[in-house]
């Protein structure tokens, strides 16, 4: 859904939309704009499979209870019954899915940063852009992912299923991916400083100390001071303390596309002159009607599928505390041993 308003920005940005299909009619396969409609396009149909693939037996299921649309459900569920046949066909596509997007994930963001990177725009043209800005898709990622859960959490009552050791592991995660941030960024400016190059100089300045300073510093607290601060310790590892991690994160992260974009455009390494630039009501106005409608057609999609998936939960509880036996037996020497030897210490006691 994300890359689905992602494109459409594009498209408003344009402002001519037909000229999109320019890049598809009239190739140029040096130009990282065709590389960026390949990735997208692969991401879209890769992601929406393996969104689709988990809910093939919870559709089934809401078929067989007669949910309407009933035709809506029969047609998706593809005539799922499901035999073991099916479940193990199910998994195996579901385990191909789930290795092959992380590379076309990785393409998609690495090829958003060549744009920008392939350019000789003061500090636009770095050879750390790609890594950045992979680390800081699935950085801003997991926050989006913890904030999701929090309200779905009380939203729905799903206290049950979203425990707080998931916010801690998620926040165990968010904390390492912090640290990746700050080693990335910190990486960014000590080499533009000490290249000392005059036209990154210049954009240096404008963020450190210069007009934007406040919002790089901003960036730099909440990307990595708060959440640093909050997620280091298992105290404050909380729900409360990963959503609010979380949602500094997000801010941060924001701030952080403004700082890349902003001061370099108002600071060509052409010659120009002095340039100011502050987002218009018409801008701020579409970044709100762009929000509001993913909340709009996440909470839809909430009301036609299972938030949780249902055959899972099932599966696990069926399935989970015998594999946890067997690996735990299979890991400490001695284990095997062990249930043979339980019923004849057990029978005294019983008795």
């Amino acid at each position: 859904m994300v890359l689905v308003f992602g494109l459409a920005n594009v498209l408003a940005d344009l402002g001519r939309p037909d000229r999109a299909f320019n890049v598809l009619l009239h190739p140029h396969f040096r130009s990282p704009l065709l590389w960026d409609a390949c990735s997208i396009s692969c991401y879209l149909t890769g992601s929406i499979i393996y969104l689709f693939l988990p809910l093939i037996p919870d559709i089934a299921l809401l078929r067989d209870m007669g949910v309407r649309p009933r035709w809506f459900y029969r047609l998706l569920a593809l005539g799922w019954s499901g035999s073991p046949r099916q479940h193990h066909l199910l998994e195996r596509c579901i385990g191909f899915m789930a290795v092959i997007i992380i590379p076309i994930a990785v393409s998609v963001h690495t090829v958003v940063s060549w744009v920008f990177a392939m350019t000789i725009q003061p500090f636009w043209h770095s050879t750390i852009f790609g890594p950045y800005f992979v680390a800081g898709a699935i950085f801003s990622g997991i926050a989006a992912l913890i904030i999701s859960m929090a309200i779905l959490r009380r939203v729905y009552s799903l206290q049950d299923y979203l425990r707080p050791v998931h916010f801690n592991n998620l926040g165990l995660l968010l904390l390492v991916m912090t640290l990746f941030w700050f080693y990335f960024t910190f990486g960014e400016y000590l080499t533009a400083f000490y290249g000392g190059e005059p036209s990154h100089m210049v954009v240096f300045w404008a963020k450190v100390t210069g007009p934007y300073a406040i919002y790089f510093w901003t960036m730099v607290v909440c990307c990595f001071v708060i959440p640093m601060t909050l997620l280091c310790r298992a105290a404050t590892r909380t729900i409360s303390g990963t959503v609010i991690a979380s949602t500094t994160v997000i801010v941060g992260m924001w701030l952080e596309r403004y700082t890349i974009v902003v001061p370099t455009l108002v600071n060509p390494r052409l010659p120009a002159g002095e340039v100011s630039y502050v987002p218009s009501w018409v801008e701020w106005s579409y970044l709100a009607g762009c929000t509001a409608m993913f909340i709009l057609l996440y909470m839809v999609f909430t009301k036609f599928f299972p938030i949780v998936s249902i055959w899972e939960i099932r599966e696990g509880r069926e399935v989970a505390i015998p594999e946890s036996i067997a690996r735990i037996r299979a890991y400490l020497p001695g284990m095997e041993e062990a249930p043979q030897a339980a019923p004849s210490e057990a029978a005294p006691t019983g008795g």
